[in-house]
């Protein structure tokens, strides 16, 4: 320790001896995490630390943090690690956050491995946000792979022990919602163009799509559509039936749903059968999406062949005139605290459950 950097003197042309070998001093700006849950710093900087000279910004960039300490360094090699935070499942979570140059990733991602491993870690995470995906070759070759992407990040995992690998996968389920609009005369309704009378709202509301397997095939549907991340399945009902259709309604109940696999992106698809009620009869299409809209009588619609012949559609039909005549009782939502305190939709029978819902209000 007695060098001091004295091999080397800083302002003579022997300055590259300190950058040599490389592996030894390259770093970067410092990586941080910020997870959805509380976690503690696993390391504080990817900058090994020096001794003997105070102004450390003139040979490395500056660290949003303290630098390495000597337990914290690869021994004996003082390499610098990734900056990461633990998980709750015994991994670590790293976020690149700064522009990184490929060789200096690499190395120091073969180190923090090698330091992970020594501290019996088990799975690690890698978060590219797209700015970065220079990163994303070294990070595979490491033994990374993909495990989902969004539109600015993309997330790569690791299994770092000779075990089974135990990751969570990613999503797999896709959600969609199928509308049923009950109207005020206890009917069920779709959508519709040139309504003359409140007379003609009495039946089922239903569409003919511009695109997809339905378009240009003449069959009147149920207003149809995907859940959006972070909406409740109500919510979704809702606002499909308003953006296809122009109609506000209120949500009744999930009559039911149906789970088909290798679907969309070859994920499973969950799809909800949902009773809505209308507050307004005036349909205002949805250009882009929606041919033709109408409030069609419950028997016409019944009676279309696609229907008829297509067992799944003509068994949720069948469900829903049985709710229509007090038959069958759907799922009804009850807003609820969960164990962490955030609110969360029960579905559940209130007709079965009506005690219970009276013991809760």
């Amino acid at each position: 320790m007695m060098m001091r950097f004295r091999a080397c003197k800083l302002y003579s042309s022997s300055f590259s001896c300190l950058m040599a070998p490389s592996k030894l001093f390259l770093t970067s700006s410092s990586s941080s995490v910020v997870p959805p849950f509380p976690v503690k710093a696993f390391l504080g900087s990817t900058i090994p630390q020096t001794q003997g000279y105070k102004n450390t910004s003139v040979l490395f960039p500056r660290a949003s943090s303290a630098s390495l300490t000597k337990e914290e360094e690869v021994q004996g090699k003082g390499i610098g690690l990734l900056r990461a935070v633990e998980d709750r499942h015994g991994g670590v979570i790293v976020t690149m956050e700064d522009p990184m140059d490929s060789l200096v990733f690499a190395s120091l991602l073969e180190a923090s491995i090698s330091h992970w491993k020594g501290q019996g870690k088990k799975g690690v995470w890698i978060k590219l946000p797209i700015e970065h995906s220079n990163l994303v070759d070294a990070a595979v070759k490491a033994g990374f792979r993909y495990h989902h992407a969004e539109p600015d990040y993309l997330m790569l995992a690791y299994w770092i022990p000779n075990t089974p690998d135990t990751l969570p996968a990613n999503a797999s389920h896709r959600v969609a919602i199928g509308a049923f609009v009950m109207n005020t005369n206890n009917e069920v309704t779709v959508t519709y163009i040139n309504i003359k009378s409140l007379e003609q709202v009495f039946g089922v509301l239903v569409v003919q799509e511009s695109n997809g397997r339905f378009s240009g095939r003449g069959i009147w549907k149920l207003p149809t559509g995907a859940v959006n991340e972070g909406e409740d399945i109500c919510t979704a009902a809702i606002r499909e039936v308003k953006e296809e259709t122009g109609i506000e309604t209120e949500f009744v109940e999930v009559l039911a749903f149906r789970e088909k696999h290798r679907s969309f992106f070859q994920k499973s698809d969950l799809f909800f059968v949902c009773m809505l009620q209308p507050h307004s009869f005036n349909i205002q299409r949805q250009v882009s999406e929606i041919e033709a809209a109408q409030w069609m009588p419950i028997d016409d619609y019944v009676a279309q062949p696609f229907v008829r012949e297509n067992e799944q559609f003509d068994f949720l039909t069948k469900i829903c005139l049985s709710n229509m005549d007090g038959k069958y009782s759907g799922f009804s939502t009850l807003l609820t605290n969960t164990s962490s305190s955030k609110k969360s939709y029960l579905y559940f029978n209130k007709k079965d459950a009506g005690r219970l819902l009276a013991s809760k209000i």
